[in-house]
């Protein structure tokens, strides 16, 4: 997914997520590209996400989970303090004590929860406030953070607070009330610390009719005026009927009325009714349910898709109207208004998933629990409004008479493409579009764009800072040892006493680490602060004194890991505990890795590289590693495994950066960068006529032709002065790889 490059908010949005660690609430008007943007993350950040709603249906459509499921929150209001609560409301109301007293994550989800680096929350606006503390409450718990909103995880709320707000019932409320100035997801406790950036997309790509976009406008911040009325009121028809070839659908506020409506027109229909049953797999509870389970169909009905297409030609759309021409058997045949021909309508397949770390790739994971297989469309004479959040349609019926919610005169015009399409059945009062104050008062909070792109740079900065200091966290690996030394209760293993001692003594020297750590972090903070005056020069200096101090701790810890596993591994019953300690040394190794790439860093700062270029390897740095058991952890030697150096260069490369680039950013030679490119020649990754020219690509195939045991030297020597060993080294590669290609049958 390409987004547009028109579309600068939405760039700088996307820059915001993957090179800072800043919170954000992420808005706009309906259909200026919500949903492109979260799509758009979840296929282009390197960092361990997820995805939550408020909803199950929101959070099938998301690709996540529902906040509930993910945090194991009880149902109920949560009361922001420590103080006794009555346990109304079916004993589901809680405090924080309470809360982390009945909390029952297993420990996959804790891992989860502690992996995370950014939690994405759609539909925010129907999230309320204490549903968020809890949230953080939980996070701060399990992360074993406590000082810390949401335990350091980088928060992105998605939503539009102009539509569906978050319900709170009235006796709900009553006690609420003495907590939160509102429901609303902005007033949590926990945002007064942490407010998030506000970030709004612009570019509205479903509407073009300026004047239906100002009365929207208008709608939206509470200035409707009587002008922007009359103009809707030219729509109203009350005793409007749509033919067949109209292909209206009506937009209703209850679900009785548009079941009612679809079951009557359906009825009205001649010929067979027809029934699909879906498939639904292991865990796909019924409130989930992204269509109806049953779909009943005969020819004539007029659908509406629900997905969007996945194919390179998008055929159909959420909100699509059609109608069905034919129906044979499984096959189902749509055809749509000002459209040649008819499109045979295919199964889709929805998946209710939960997350997984997987400590061997560092990654998070989406595991499959079920499935819900259907057809992506429902019977759209009527919908609900509510049903109708987030899709587009060319002709609708407005239906609501007084029985407006706030917000829904807002999503019911808002589905519309263009006032052309607007049917209105009952005029809309002036006091059923009133927006509420707080929401307005709430968005006067946004930049203008300058000011966002001043904002960006500073947290592109802080983020540089700590993704540095973040090489000598030693919180992980005291946990998982500390968390190793705790599992001995449960174990039955041989000489479990002397394991048990031997632990102990692991988990004190880790505690100590951590301690120096933390202090050394504290030290680097503070060298932070007049590192651009030297040019970054003392704080590269204690970067790698640093770097050689906590890698020979590392050895220590790596080496009596592996001593202890030689002395048990040829025992009985201690196969998973074998499998727990050599996850151990996973772990120590990648930390190795992270401290090279510490030091990589700060050698780049020092040589003045270029902000993108260091937000770049920021990235390449903290892209998930490949499994691996490691080798001996050697303390002093600082560069990257074999091989890998020379494919970070290569990554570099394919990214655009000269080879002059390259060598700044990774603080080395250029001629050791031409030689990591080089050996890429050989394998056919870099074409030979990125390095060499044409023209000495011709000279030294002829010299090596003439003379194939040549050594370099010689070759130079006959080459001249303007061919490089390089040069020599990349071509000879060329000339191998051509001439085994050549030997092939």
């Amino acid at each position: 997914m390409n987004p547009d490059p028109s579309n600068t908010i939405f760039q700088k949005a996307v820059a915001f997520v993957n090179q800072t660690n800043k919170h954000l609430f992420l808005t706009g008007k309906a259909g200026t590209g919500k949903t492109t943007f979260l799509k758009y993350i979840r296929d282009n950040t390197f960092k361990k996400m997820a995805v939550v709603a408020p909803t199950g249906v929101a959070a099938i459509n998301a690709g996540g989970v529902t906040i509930h499921s993910f945090f194991q929150l009880p149902f109920g209001p949560f009361i922001p303090s420590d103080k006794e609560v009555w346990g109304g409301f079916g004993g589901e109301m809680n405090n924080r004590s309470s809360l982390l007293k009945n909390l029952r994550l297993q420990r996959a989800k804790r891992e989860v929860i502690q992996e995370l680096d950014l939690l994405i929350i759609d539909e925010i606006s129907m999230v309320r406030a204490d549903l968020l503390d809890a949230v953080d409450t939980v996070m701060r718990h399990v992360r074993k953070q406590p000082l810390i909103p949401f335990g350091g995880v980088q928060m992105v709320y998605i939503g539009d607070l102009f539509q569906l707000p978050p319900v709170a019932k009235n006796e709900e409320w009553e006690i609420l009330k003495d907590h939160y100035n509102s429901p609303f997801f902005f007033d949590a406790q926990v945002l007064q610390h942490v407010p998030p950036l506000f970030i709004e997309l612009k570019k509205i790509y479903r509407q073009k009719d300026n004047v239906f976009i100002n009365i929207l406008n208008n709608i939206r911040n509470n200035c409707c005026t009587t002008e922007d009325l009359e103009v809707l009121h030219q729509h109203y028809n009350p005793d409007f009927a749509p033919t067949k070839k109209d292909n209206y659908i009506t937009l209703c506020s209850h679900n009785y009325k548009a079941d009612e409506i679809n079951q009557r027109e359906l009825e009205k229909l001649p010929g067979k009714l027809y029934s699909y049953n879906a498939k639904v797999t292991g865990e796909f509870y019924e409130r989930s349910y992204p269509v109806e389970k049953q779909l009943q169909l005969k020819q004539g009905a007029q659908i509406m898709f629900i997905k969007n297409d996945k194919g390179e030609v998008r055929k159909f759309y959420n909100g699509k109207i059609g109608i069905v021409t034919k129906i044979e058997r499984e096959s189902i045949f749509v055809a749509f208004p000002n459209e040649e021909g008819e499109l045979e309508i295919e199964q889709e397949k929805w998946q209710n998933v939960r997350y997984n770390y997987n400590s061997e790739k560092d990654t998070l994971e989406e595991e499959e629990l079920g499935t819900f297989t259907q057809y992506p469309i429902r019977l759209a004479w009527a919908i609900t409004i509510h049903k109708s959040q987030g899709l587009t349609f060319e002709k609708a019926i407005i239906d609501a008479g007084a029985s407006f919610a706030p917000g829904q005169v807002y999503v019911s015009l808002s589905r519309l493409t263009s006032l052309q399409g607007l049917v209105l059945k009952s005029r809309i009062l002036p006091g059923c579009i009133s927006t509420d104050s707080r929401v307005i008062d709430f968005v006067k909070q946004e930049l203008e764009e300058d000011a966002l792109q001043q904002t960006l740079e500073q947290q592109q900065k802080v983020y540089i800072r700590l993704s540095l200091m973040q090489s000598f966290d030693w919180e992980k690996i005291d946990d998982n040892i500390q968390t190793h030394l705790e599992s001995y209760e449960d174990r039955q293993i041989p000489d479990k006493d002397k394991c048990i001692q031997w632990c102990g003594e692991l988990a004190k020297a880790t505690s100590e680490q951590k301690d120096v750590a933390y202090k050394f972090k504290k030290q680097l903070e503070y060298l932070f602060l007049t590192a651009e005056e030297d040019g970054y020069k003392k704080l590269h200096e204690r970067t790698e004194a640093g770097t050689n101090y906590f890698l020979t701790e590392l050895t220590k810890t790596y080496n009596s890991i592996k001593g202890h596993i030689d002395e048990v591994k040829n025992k009985k019953n201690v196969k998973k505990y074998v499998k727990d300690l050599q996850d151990l040394l996973v772990l120590l190794n990648r930390k190795k890795q992270q401290l090279q790439q510490g030091l990589q860093l700060s050698a780049a700062l020092k040589n003045s590289t270029k902000l993108n270029e260091l937000l770049q390897l920021v990235a390449q740095n903290k892209r998930a590693f490949p499994a691996q058991m490691p080798e001996e952890i050697k303390p002093h030697s600082l560069k990257p495994e074999k091989g890998e150096s020379g494919r970070i260069s290569l990554q570099m490369f394919k990214q655009g950066k000269s080879i002059e680039d390259i060598s700044v950013a990774r603080g080395m030679s250029q001629g050791t960068i031409e030689s990591h490119l080089a050996t890429f020649v050989a394998t056919g990754e870099v074409d030979i006529l990125d390095l060499v020219d044409n023209l000495i690509l011709e000279k030294l195939l002829g010299l090596m032709e003439a003379a194939p045991d040549l050594p370099a030297s010689a070759i130079k020597e006959k080459a001249g002065k303007e061919v490089s060993y390089s040069d020599i080294r990349a071509v000879r590669n060329y000339r191998e790889r051509i001439k085994k290609e050549l030997a092939k049958p």
